[in-house]
């Protein structure tokens, strides 16, 4: 259970930093998006290895 804790706090890290990054760099929303389901695919499979 904790493991799907961190994931999620992971994910609202993620997405924070990026949108202030997205911001700054005056990133499109598709390229943000894109990013992030990267992100959250590379993440589940960490997860999911540990398991």
């Amino acid at each position: 259970m904790s493991g799907i804790i961190t994931l999620v706090l992971l994910a609202l890290l993620c997405a924070y930093v990026l949108r202030r990054l997205g911001r700054r760099l005056r990133l499109g929303v598709p390229t943000y998006f894109g990013v992030f389901v990267v992100f959250a695919l590379v993440v589940l499979a960490l997860w999911g290895q540990n398991r």
